[in-house]
């Protein structure tokens, strides 16, 4: 379907929603849930089923549909997204299958960051790191592989819940001086930690977030298994958390 026909249907629903067009548009973006589902499933590993969140996906993308305002000149890919996402991860809450083991797990691991860091002035290298918990290497990635999915939920702390502000395609907003001193200092902090990452890392991040690339393309592209690629994005995030604190909407928003 080109863009012209997008639209048309959209001009065409938001005169009479009809159940026909509403199931031609669920139809049509229903690959976005699966674009989004596959982005989490990085986060949370082998910990969920990757059906299971297309599953919860479409349910955001429902509600998009039924929620969005065409006449606003919102660009609907980047609207429904954020519904996705948000329903995924509310669906994971409600859930609550995180064991009181493996949150025990991360404040251990978020502790033995922080005291690292501040000891030694710069990031921790995971040889550090099981020192300081006295576990072996395979241990810790253990450990790291078990947190996955405690970092999603800590993660999508600045994600807007109810409502979601999306600002019009065409209309840029005008920032205050202070803002974009603030924005321009957040982007050279974020280029400073992608130099803390190993090299391995920095291109799994720049591949997936600014390529844009799937999971599968990456480990292609890298010749790894995609597991390895999952852990090494993992790692990665880790490490950035630990550093940009709650900046992380920058790099992940």
């Amino acid at each position: 379907m080109t863009a012209a026909d997008r639209d048309k249907m959209w001009v065409d629903y938001s005169k009479q929603k009809t159940p026909e067009l509403r199931e031609k548009l669920i139809i049509e973006y229903s690959q976005l849930v699966k674009v989004v589902a596959g982005k989490l499933s990085m986060y949370l590993g082998y910990n969920v089923e990757y059906d299971d969140l297309v599953g919860y996906g479409v349910f955001g993308l429902i509600d998009a549909i039924d929620k969005f305002d065409y006449g606003k000149g919102i660009k609907f890919e980047t609207y429904a997204s954020l519904r996705i996402k948000g329903e995924i991860l509310d669906q994971i809450r409600r859930m609550d299958w995180i064991p009181r083991t493996v949150r025990t797990k991360q404040k251990q691991l978020d502790a033995a960051y922080k005291k690292i860091e501040e000891r030694t002035g710069r990031l921790a290298t995971d040889e550090e790191l099981a020192d300081e918990l006295g576990i072996s290497i395979k241990e810790l990635t253990d450990m790291q592989n078990e947190t996955k999915v405690s970092n999603i939920i800590s993660l999508d702390e600045y994600m807007e819940q109810g409502d979601i502000k999306v600002e019009p395609v065409e209309t840029k907003e005008y920032m205050q001086p202070d803002k974009v001193v603030e924005k321009a200092e957040l982007k050279k902090l974020l280029l400073e930690v992608l130099e803390t990452l190993t090299e391995k890392e920095k291109k799994v991040i720049m591949l997936y977030y600014y390529e844009d690339m799937t999971l599968k393309e990456i480990s292609n592209v890298m010749e790894v298994s995609e597991s390895r690629i999952s852990q090494l994005h993992s790692k990665a995030l880790i490490k950035m958390k630990q550093k940009l604190g709650s900046n992380m909407q920058m790099f992940l928003g």
